[in-house]
C-alpha cells in the first residue's frame, strides 16, 4: 500500500502501535428524496461526537455485506435488505489504519433505534451538522459528484 492510496488524518498526532489494517463496514443510508442518514460517535469511541455513517469492523471470516448486516442491526436496530458495494476508502487515523468499505444501501425495514445512545439526522447537500469525521468527507465529495452539486459538501 502505497501513501497515495492513503488518507491521514492528524498527520501531527502520534500514531498508535498496531498499524494493521482494519476492514470496517459502512452503510450509506439513502431515502428516495436523496436523504442520507448519519450518525454521531458514541462517547467513549475516538472521535466521539463527530458525525459519520453508521457501520463497523468485520469480524473473523466475515464478509463486507454479513458485517453491516450485524452492525446496523446492533447499531441502529434496522435489518438491511440491500446492501451495493460503492467505494473503498482507506483512511490513516491516529487510533487506526482503516479501509472503509461503503456501500449503498435503499431498503430495509425496522424503525432507527440508535442502541449505543448516538445522535442521528436525515442530511442534504450541504451537511449542516458538525464536526463531519474525516473518513465520511470523501462519500460528500462523492454525492456531490453524482449530483453535480457545486460549492462546499459540509459547512466549516
Amino acid at each position: 500500500m502505497s501513501n497515495e492510496d492513503v488518507r491521514v488524518v492528524d498527520a501531527d498526532q502520534l500514531r498508535s502501535a498496531d498499524r494493521s489494517l482494519v476492514q470496517v463496514a459502512v452503510g450509506v443510508l439513502v431515502l428516495d428524496d436523496g436523504s442520507f442518514l448519519l450518525t454521531s460517535r458514541p462517547t467513549g469511541k475516538a472521535y466521539a461526537g463527530y458525525w459519520e455513517f453508521p457501520g463497523g469492523k468485520l469480524e473473523a471470516n466475515e464478509t463486507v455485506e454479513e458485517a453491516l448486516r450485524r452492525e446496523l442491526h446492533e447499531e441502529i436496530g434496522i435489518t438491511i435488505h440491500d446492501c451495493t458495494l460503492w467505494k473503498i476508502e482507506r483512511i490513516d487515523y491516529p487510533h487506526a489504519l482503516v479501509q472503509l468499505n461503503f456501500c449503498k444501501v435503499t431498503q430495509w425495514t425496522g424503525e432507527l433505534q440508535m442502541l449505543e445512545s448516538q445522535s442521528f439526522v436525515w442530511q442534504q447537500l450541504p451537511v449542516t451538522v458538525q464536526p463531519v469525521l474525516p473518513g465520511t468527507v470523501p462519500v460528500l465529495q462523492w454525492f456531490a459528484k453524482e449530483r453535480g452539486f457545486e460549492g462546499d459538501t459540509h459547512t466549516a
